[in-house]
């Protein structure tokens, strides 16, 4: 197996780690402190291509692998998961799922906008009663012929305040459970949609999290993704792919961390000598850089399989599963390293540390990666052929 990256993803992954080093890091600290949502970040991003790499280039994307889009995540990951959560909700669940279910209509009139990051879109799946049970849809979709009413309230939701475009996984008919469930591009500035109060969040403070409430919302039937009932279909599918993307953004994390920690211990004395020179920090070291190494196999084989066309939810399940717990352990050893000086806000990698956390829970918790992991293990096979 080749793993040398190509001239153009090494090109990607220089101008995200730039791009990263030199606009997101200043004011990060800040932004972060006081939940200020980096509006200005997110459209540099798009100017670069960062917030349509999964696109088509005919419908204004990048057209770059999957490969390349993790690489991208990685880098800006490092520095501020506010930003990188936001692409990978942008590419994995919002323009992916467009781009590979949506009317060809659709896809004209939102891609492109979606792809430059003139509009930034979500994906409002969980409820408050429907959490890691997606089944379990409260938001309705009722059929009235040419358009539906929706009403409910989704919660958690990503880019919630801030997007002018949201999917919508609603049931439209419950008796057929699951398979009345529709998935629905509505627009944010809608009558009758309302997003409630920014949640005040552990880490990714500066990202956007709220609930969005629909009442009596009128949207034109064309706007259902694929067949009526395909809306779980459509989210399980969507899914598989961002965990590629959280796992990414898991990596950046602990690579992030790891960096911070390796550079403070070469600089940093103790008993006359650098910290990194004494056994104890060294060890620490090498199980962080060993840990990191594991996890980057496994997210860079996820998204060599979806390139490649082959199934991928197992492995991508098991790259967030992996990812996350080390992106917990890494950052928590990076504290240890940096000492008195890891517990406050100026050396990063506290934020580091609470940032890692949530993709223990998003896009699936661990618990639910086992799930996934283990059914597919029943079924037999990792490398069965499937629709690129």
């Amino acid at each position: 197996m080749n793993f040398l990256l190509s001239e153009e993803q090494l090109m990607i992954q220089k101008a995200a780690r730039d791009f990263a080093q030199n606009d997101l890091k200043p004011g990060v600290i800040e932004r972060d402190s006081k939940k200020i949502h980096p509006t200005e970040q997110l459209n540099q991003m798009g100017e670069m291509g960062f917030m349509g790499m999964l696109v088509k280039s005919e419908y204004g994307g990048s057209g770059m692998d999957t490969l390349s889009y993790v690489l991208a995540m990685e880098e800006l990951s490092k520095i501020d998961n506010s930003c990188s959560v936001a692409m990978s909700v942008q590419n994995s669940l919002v323009c992916s799922g467009i781009q590979k279910y949506a009317s060809e209509e659709l896809k004209k009139k939102y891609l492109p906008l979606l792809a430059s990051g003139q509009h930034i879109g979500a994906f409002l799946l969980s409820e408050p009663e429907a959490g890691s049970d997606a089944t379990s849809q409260r938001t309705t979709a009722v059929d009235m012929g040419d358009h539906y009413i929706i009403n409910g309230t989704k919660n958690w939701i990503t880019n919630g305040k801030y997007a002018k475009t949201y999917i919508v996984i609603a049931q439209t008919n419950p008796e057929k459970m699951h398979k009345g469930i529709n998935a629905i591009i509505v627009d944010a500035d809608s009558e009758g949609v309302t997003t409630g109060e920014l949640e005040d969040k552990l880490g990714i403070r500066s990202s956007d999290t709220c609930s969005v409430m629909f009442q009596d919302v009128k949207v034109p039937k064309s706007h259902r993704i694929g067949e009526d009932g395909f809306g779980f279909k459509f989210a399980m599918s969507v899914l598989d792919g961002g965990r590629i993307g959280i796992a990414a953004q898991a990596l950046g994390i602990a690579g992030g961390a790891y960096e911070l920690a390796e550079a403070y211990s070469q600089e940093r004395e103790a008993f006359g000598k650098p910290i990194m020179k004494h056994q104890a920090i060294a060890f620490k070291l090498a199980e962080m850089a060993t840990q990191i190494e594991a996890a980057k196999l496994m997210v860079y084989r996820a998204a060599w399989l979806k390139d490649q066309g082959m199934a991928y939810g197992q492995a991508a399940a098991m790259a967030k599963l992996y990812a996350s717990d080390i992106a917990q352990t890494v950052t928590n050893e990076a504290i240890q390293v940096h000492g008195g000086y890891g517990y406050v806000k100026e050396y990063h990698v506290e934020r580091l540390m609470r940032d890692a956390k949530i993709t223990q829970i998003y896009e699936g918790t661990s618990e639910i990666q086992k799930m996934v992991i283990s059914r597919t293990i029943s079924k037999g096979g990792l490398y069965i052929p499937v629709d690129a």
